[in-house]
């Protein structure tokens, strides 16, 4: 069963997209939020019905992982969602690729590089007949040395991506995250998936939507 979630969100868009979460409802291209997770499970929860959507409704999907749930896990669980899923990969719509073939190119971080390999990623989908890019990058390799310019490459996406036929969603592992870092994080995205309690629930809640 899923943990419980909220969702802050701030929409600006008229161009909609189904997110995969029946609560969350609709985004629009140009979205970007995060997600606070303790466990796999709770990034199955959400990266599953979300990655499952995009390649259901044309988008060319990018699903980046790291601990605690990597790349042969990611693709398992999304495949019991989607039976099908091999013919989705064998027609190019969808990469599952470890952290450090992504963000740790040539084995640094430059956040440069990352940004302009989202927005090729997105020329090359749209090229290939795919209505955008949805992607998800799970942050959990991030070492406090890196998180000053990690914060900054994230208000960069954030500044950019309204310009294009993409969604991103980033995700925070909580036992990682003091304080000031979930402000950070927050600060850095249009809207937060936020764990409440223990209890295992299926429900989510929309609190805000604002135009």
């Amino acid at each position: 069963m899923p943990l419980d979630y909220s969702v802050c969100f701030v929409a600006k868009n008229e161009e909609f997209r189904k997110f995969g979460i029946v609560l969350v409802g609709e985004v629009p291209w140009g979205t970007h939020l995060c997600q606070f997770y303790e466990n796999k499970e709770d990034l199955i929860d959400i990266l599953v019905p979300y990655f499952a959507e995009g390649l259901r409704n044309n988008e060319f999907c990018l699903w980046v992982t790291s601990p605690p749930l990597e790349v042969k896990e990611a693709r398992a669980a999304l495949s019991k969602a989607l039976p099908n899923l091999d013919e989705y990969f064998r027609n190019g719509q969808i990469e599952i690729l470890s952290y450090d073939n992504c963000y740790l190119l040539g084995g640094k971080f430059d956040l440069n590089i990352v940004l302009q390999g989202w927005v090729q990623k997105e020329k090359d989908a749209i090229q290939h007949g795919f209505d955008g890019l949805r992607l998800s990058g799970n942050t959990f390799w991030i070492k406090q040395n890196l998180w000053g310019r990690f914060t900054d490459y994230e208000k960069t996406v954030n500044a950019v991506i309204g310009k294009h036929k993409m969604i991103a969603l980033c995700t925070y592992c909580l036992k990682n995250c003091s304080g000031t870092d979930v402000v950070d994080v927050e600060r850095n995205h249009v809207g937060t998936l936020i764990k409440q309690g223990q209890k295992c629930s299926s429900t989510y809640s929309l609190l805000d939507f604002l135009f």
